[in-house]
């Protein structure tokens, strides 16, 4: 079939008909009250001004307070983030490899981290300038808020943003409290945290630790987490705001379970591979950050400078075996152990300029980002001697450099009944290797990435409560570091990968139905030029290479809802079809035109029923559909199958005085459904499924005394 063709046909009725039935089989009378929808939030992702998001030309939205702390653990933003649409967040059950995240299918093929999805913090970047980022930084239990932004633009926050995943802190409370929280359950899991918080003197103060550990649910996977958060909020007077912000991160001995293949999911999907126990598959890893935000009201106008710095040390421990980094017959292979010290850097500034123009008003945003890393890299054999798993001999020394600087413009029109918004960024990306280990040749190399993206979409309100909205705008990404410091065969160097560059459509609607119901629905197209793909993965390293075109269609529906003042329910649908788009050659083989993008599922499906009682009792059910996942570019390999699951939890809270108690207890995958909970993209050694848990249970507690 030609690839006009594949563009002609977007998506089967079938798909269309599920979402409209699971939508409406919910209970009738759906609804929720504009100032309690999560939809409705007040945003400044796209728009950098606060907004409702319901106000906005995009696709948009936010994840309150209630969502991310009631009922949850706190510790992957997977417990949240699974009721946007849109959004494939997959808990790999490997807190040494983080969270797998894709925004329409942006950051499928990631074989650790975040990358193709931009990730900030209280406006200080998780997300290195090559676009590698790391969810974990996030600090859940003091959020305030988590902002999802996908479609075009996500590209006016530049080089990989697929989409943008932000993360807001919330302010110091205005009197002074202690509090404490405990979580224990399933998998020897534990989790211990205490807070602090107040303002005085117009100063506000928000101090937090937090120290969880488990055994994980797979053989091979326990790990311990320990995280600090600390803010400081200073208003000199009533027009201007100073924040500073410092967290950390570490988490020593994090074992690495890895993925395993069909016949050791089917018989034990606890298990691992022996290469991972042999050499003892582990990383360690320390993060810390700190950053300031001056943000000042001139009149109408408005000025905000940040800047922040960091330190980061990881080591990592990888099965490669010793015969494939033997000095001569593989001079190139850099070690199964990876070892380096990260000091990164930045600063931004905005300027915002609000203009009335007879009934009509226009906003300006003029902005420069830069943003500054640096890695002293080292590799080394994982085995002395006939002991494996322990740093070896010396294969790898080099110091790794990038750059980014981006201007960037944006202008909002609103006039009547039409909003018309534009972007443009120009991103500048630079890479420089000095290598110092030269006795297998020097790898030392330089590459600069550059490119201009724009971005516009248009709103009309046909009425109050419906909005339709169009957007279009093109993307950039670079290769990150990690998929640059190999290729294949040698293990040097692959600087040869071109940056993958996409073109961005989106129509969609905004509505406020009758009985306090809301609803978000978006159609989207993105085609993408020189994909960046798994080549091979093998022993934990993968290689890349280029595609050529990608096409990406979807829907997305999102409906939120209140059925009585007690009851009331929220669910979200995204069918995407992601092929490749033309054929290409990847290891002398083949891959055909048509082919699904490994890693990105068709239908993914979430719906919720939650239940308040006055006295403070909450319970909620929700239902989690997700559609079987290719592995392979090849897609003869086993996809990973469609699976269903059911959580429950339950919560209370009682007031006695300056004492706020609260209650939780919480039921996962409740029916003990076996399932993939995330895929290894093209491991050549056909271990490609990362199982997810079978049922668990976790209890907690917390308090709070006010003073």
């Amino acid at each position: 079939m030609s690839g006009h063709h594949h563009r002609r046909k977007f998506f089967t009725l079938k798909p269309v008909v599920a979402c409209v039935a699971a939508a409406w089989l919910m209970p009738a009378g759906l609804a929720i009250a504009a100032d309690d929808a999560a939809l409705d939030t007040v945003v400044v992702s796209g728009s950098r001004t606060p907004t409702e998001s319901f106000e906005l030309p995009y696709s948009v939205d936010a994840v309150g307070r209630e969502d991310i702390t009631e009922g949850q653990l706190g510790v992957n933003a997977s417990e949240s983030l699974i009721a946007v649409p849109g959004l494939v967040v997959q808990n790999r059950q490997n807190y040494a490899q983080d969270l797998q995240i894709s925004v329409r299918g942006f950051g499928a093929r990631a074989a650790f981290g975040v990358r193709g999805v931009k990730l900030i913090a209280d406006g200080i970047p998780a997300t290195n300038p090559d676009g590698q980022g790391q969810v974990a930084t996030f600090n859940l239990d003091v959020a305030d808020r988590i902002e999802v932004l996908r479609g075009p633009f996500s590209t006016v926050y530049g080089n990989h943003a697929g989409g943008v995943i932000q993360l807001f802190t919330r302010d110091p409370a205005e009197k002074p409290q202690v509090s404490g929280r405990v979580i224990a359950g399933s998998f020897d899991t534990f989790k211990i945290g205490i807070g602090a918080e107040g303002t005085k003197n117009d100063i506000g103060y928000l101090l937090d630790l937090s120290h969880f550990e488990t055994d994980g649910y797979r053989d091979h996977s326990d790990a311990v987490r320990d995280q600090a958060f600390a803010k400081l909020l200073f208003k000199p007077d009533e027009d201007s705001k100073l924040t500073i912000v410092a967290n950390s991160l570490n988490q020593d001995d994090t074992k690495d379970p890895k993925g395993i293949d069909w016949d050791q999911y089917r018989n034990d999907p606890a298990s691992v591979d022996d290469s991972a126990l042999n050499y003892d598959t582990r990383k360690d890893i320390s993060h810390a950050q700190a950053g300031a935000t001056y943000q000042r009201n001139v009149g109408p106008h408005r000025l905000e400078v940040s800047a922040y710095a960091g330190q980061r040390h990881v080591m990592q421990v990888l099965s490669i075996p010793f015969f494939l980094q033997n000095p001569v017959t593989r001079p190139g292979n850099s070690g199964g152990i990876v070892d380096f010290d990260r000091e990164f850097a930045g600063f931004g500034a905005r300027w915002t300029h609000n203009i009335e123009l007879d009934e009509k008003l226009l906003s300006l945003t003029a902005g420069l980002d830069y943003d500054w890393m640096q890695d002293d890299r080292r590799g080394f054999q994982n085995f002395v001697g006939s002991t494996l798993g322990v740093k070896g001999a010396l294969r790898r020394d080099e110091v790794d450099t990038l750059t980014s600087i981006d201007p960037y413009l944006q202008a909002s029109l609103e006039a009547g009944r039409w909003t018309l918004s534009a972007g443009v960024r120009h991103s500048r990306v630079e890479f420089d290797v000095n290598d110092k280990f030269l006795s297998n040749g020097d790898d030392s190399g330089e590459q600069t990435y550059s490119r201009t993206t724009p971005t516009i979409g248009v709103m009309f309100r046909a009425t109050d409560d419906l909005h339709f909205y169009a957007s279009a705008g093109t993307g950039f990404e670079t290769p990150t570091f990690g998929e640059v410091s190999y290729s294949s065969g040698t293990g040097t160097l692959n600087l040869g990968l071109k940056p993958a560059t996409s073109e961005q459509f989106e129509v969609g609607l905004k509505a406020q139905l009758p009985l306090r119901t809301r609803l978000n629905a978006a159609v989207f197209q993105v085609n993408t030029d020189n994909e960046v793909v798994v080549e091979s993965s093998a022993g934990g390293r993968t290689v890349y290479q280029n595609a050529g075109k990608t096409l990406r269609q979807g829907v997305e529906i999102a409906l939120d809802s209140k059925i009585t003042d007690a009851l009331s329910a929220r669910a979200s649908f995204t069918h995407m079809r992601a092929i490749y788009d033309e054929s290409f050659v990847s290891n002398s083989t083949t891959i055909d035109e048509g082919n699904r993008i490994p890693g990105i599922p068709a239908t993914m499906l979430f719906t919720e029923l939650a239940y308040a009682h006055p006295a403070g009792v909450k319970a909620a059910i929700e239902g989690i559909y997700r559609s079987n996942v290719e592995v392979h570019d090849l897609n003869q390999d086993r996809a990973a199958p469609s699976y269903a699951i059911f959580n429950v939890r339950i919560t209370a809270e009682q007031k006695h005085g300056p004492w706020t108690l609260g209650q939780m207890i919480r039921f996962d995958n409740i029916f003990d459904r076996g399932y993939v909970g995330s895929v290894v993209v093209g491991d050549s050694n056909g271990r490609y499924y990362e199982p997810g848990s079978g049922a668990a249970w976790y209890a907690g507690a917390n308090a709070t005394y006010q003073f």
